[in-house]
């Protein structure tokens, strides 16, 4: 993959004007000052400005003055907190890997301080706040190290979200199995994972604030040494700023500030990404910010603005009642993603699309054998899915359900379990060939329907069904479950498609997407079933349970057209995977062909979506698997691929639901787990 190097992230070449700086700082100032006396106001309890000021004065009510001091500020007090070490921290991020694109949730810090503290509290040991804050720091920290070591520093931006958001879905899948594995140990985990400023009291705050000091002073004394950076590494190295050093106390400091604002707040998204961003304007016009020393504070300061913003926003505009269910997280995600695809659309991007792979030429007795092997495995998988379960069955109780004569037990059984099968079956082959067609199209090798947002407003159509009509059928399912990817789809392809689906543009369109649909899911499930976090994660997850025949066929039907489709335009789909010249020197519509097969896969991502939940990476790993085996002819290819994709999701089903019995885990679950060290082994692959 071709990566670009990105402009350094903090340093602007020309600053128009010596002064002005103050004045701007000021208004920030008196900015958050406004925010946070209107979020002092604002809750459930009718309080309102003269009762705060009275408890401000000492002359309020107990029960007023309660409220205010025991909830209210120290809410206030945390949003100020959290914003302003996002904001420092991000700033940094940014500063040091020369990418506009670092964050504390693109790094994956918030993942792997999850994953941390879900360890902990499945092995059922109960921590003070101190002591997992400094967990869920070196959670966060290894995240963002491997992170920043598979993208490299200063090498670009996809290869930093690509990286970023592989190693996310991968801990984020354990987390969640951990918090399904055991749910009374991490009772809580979960909403605290959604990021929310609400305290009680001010104990947490106390106990962070030394360390968020500690982490802003670290990063005042070595802002010189950052600023060199900006200057390139060996230039740096010529006015005697250890470079490696720099960098990785810079990393570590700014994982101590992100660390100080999860552990207090749960993860706040974006906000180490959009403050930074909105900063450097103004760093472009006034002298006074472009230096660290000058940019960090104010980069804290917007970020307070963004957090106390999002929390005054979000209960202006909800109940008061209902607001207080869903999480800040969830709104700055929002904004987030906003932010993320403007981004993208104005990023320089001079990636390409991606050169066509070495052509392989595999013999047709390869195919053959390759083919013959993966028809046998995948009916051994399909039997043993069928065969084993909390229940164990025989071929003999098969035949006789088969011909409806089995008990009452083995027919409650099979007329469980055959559905699950058949719609593991059906959405790995669904996605494989979504998968299949969506890297063909793009030429893009990483380029799959879950991380580029597809499969994510699929899930999102479906949960908004779910949580309105919840008796809707699986044809409901299917048709509301197209309509959100399809959506969806029309926002990423069109997007990236005005630069030549251009590999930056498309997956970092994708990504805000994709991240925009899990807050939107997240504030849907919040706001419509807020005690019911075990059906989001068991949704999210990937699961098969509960489905019925009448939920597959839908499923069923479109990927019997989408294979009979693909292999007969087998030669269109070879010459749009080539290059942009080709196919038009041959007569080929390339336009009309792209939006044929980008349209077939969105209907494939979403009925799988619909028939078995968001499952990621098995559009990435079967297509790069059959290319391997059988080369790059798509007649070849595609029943490979949906193949490989069946026999995928089919096992990871078998192992999520037999291996814990009788607890089971998703097959998106165990598809992330398996999926996430091959996406990231590709990243590594294509550095050269």
């Amino acid at each position: 993959m071709a990566v670009t190097a990105t402009t350094p992230a903090t340093r602007p070449q020309a600053a128009t004007s010596r002064t002005g700086a103050a004045p701007v700082t000021a208004a920030l100032v008196l900015l958050v000052v406004a925010l946070a006396l209107v979020d002092i106001t604002q809750g459930t309890a009718a309080v309102g400005a003269p009762e705060v000021w009275k408890a401000l004065t000492g002359r309020a009510d107990p029960a007023d003055a309660s409220v205010v001091i025991a909830s209210r500020l120290p809410r206030m007090t945390a949003g100020l907190l959290v914003g302003a070490v996002l904001g420092i921290a991000g700033a940094a991020l940014q500063a040091v890997s020369r990418n506009v694109l670092a964050s504390p949730d693109t790094l994956a810090v918030n993942a792997g301080s999850y994953l941390a503290l879900g360890l902990t509290a499945a092995f059922g040991l109960s921590l003070p706040l101190f002591a997992s804050s400094a967990i869920a720091f070196a959670g966060g920290l290894a995240a963002a190290a491997v992170v920043l070591a598979l993208s490299g520093l200063g090498a670009g931006t996809v290869r930093l979200v690509l990286a970023g958001s592989a190693l996310t879905l991968g801990l984020t899948a354990v987390t969640e199995g951990l918090l399904l594995l055991f749910p009374r140990q991490t009772e809580g985990l979960y909403q605290w994972n959604q990021g929310s400023i609400a305290q009680n009291g001010f104990d947490g705050v106390l106990q962070m604030a030394p360390i968020a000091v500690l982490g802003l002073a670290g990063l005042l004394l070595l802002a010189r040494r950052v600023d060199a950076l900006a200057l390139g590494d060996d230039a740096a190295r010529g006015l005697g700023v250890p470079v490696r050093a720099t960098r990785v106390i810079a990393v570590v400091l700014a994982a101590l500030l992100s660390t100080a604002a999860v552990t207090l707040a749960g993860p706040i998204g974006f906000v180490g990404l959009c403050a930074p961003a909105l900063v450097r304007p103004l760093a472009r016009r006034f002298r006074g910010f472009t230096r660290s020393r000058g940019f960090l504070p104010v980069a804290g300061l917007t970020g307070a603005a963004l957090v106390l913003g999002s929390d005054v926003l979000l209960r202006a505009v909800v109940p008061a009642d209902i607001a207080v269910a869903v999480p800040t997280g969830v709104v700055t995600s929002l904004v987030g993603a906003v932010f993320l695809i403007a981004m993208a659309t104005r990023v320089r991007d001079t990636a390409g699309a991606t050169a066509a792979e070495r052509l392989r030429i595999r013999s047709r007795t390869r195919f053959l054998t390759t083919t013959a092997v993966l028809v046998a495995v995948a009916v051994g998988v399909t039997l043993a899915g069928v065969l084993l379960g909390d229940s164990k069955l025989l071929l003999g109780d098969v035949a006789n359900w088969a011909q409806g004569q089995a008990g009452r037990t083995v027919t409650f059984v099979l007329d469980t379990r055959v559905p699950r099968v058949l719609a593991a079956l059906f959405a790995g082959g669904a996605l494989a060939l979504a998968g299949t067609l969506v890297q063909a199209v793009t030429r893009n090798p990483l380029a799959e329907p879950g991380i580029l947002g597809v499969s994510g407003g699929a899930a999102l159509g479906a949960v908004l069904l779910v949580t309105t009509v919840p008796l809707a059928g699986g044809w409901g399912m299917a048709g509301a479950a197209f309509v959100g990817a399809a959506v969806s789809s029309v926002l990423v392809f069109g997007l990236a498609a005005r630069g030549g689906f251009r590999q930056n543009r498309l997956v970092l369109v994708g990504f805000g997407v994709a991240t925009g649909a899990a807050a939107l899911i997240s504030l849907l499930i919040i706001l419509t079933d807020p005690f019911n976090a075990t059906k989001a994660l068991t949704w999210l997850s990937g699961s098969t349970y509960g489905r019925t025949l009448p939920d597959v066929a839908p499923l069923a039907a479109v990927l019997a057209v989408g294979v009979a489709v693909a292999v007969a335009r087998r030669a269109e789909l070879d010459l749009v995977s080539l290059d942009e010249d080709t196919p038009r020197l041959l007569g080929l519509g390339l336009g009309r062909a792209r939006l044929g097969f980008l349209a077939l896969a969105v209907l494939l991502s979403a009925t799988a979506v619909a028939a078995a939940g968001t499952i990621g990476f098995v559009g990435l790993v079967a297509p790069h698997a059959a290319r391997a085996l059988v080369g790059r002819r798509h007649a070849r290819v595609v029943p490979v691929a949906v193949l490989l994709g069946a026999v995928l999701v089919c096992t990871a089903d078998l192992v999520g639901r037999t291996v814990i019995a009788p607890a089971q885990l998703g097959a998106g679950l165990m598809t992330a787990v398996i999926g996430t060290p091959y996406f990231l082994y590709l990243l590594i692959r294509s550095r050269g």
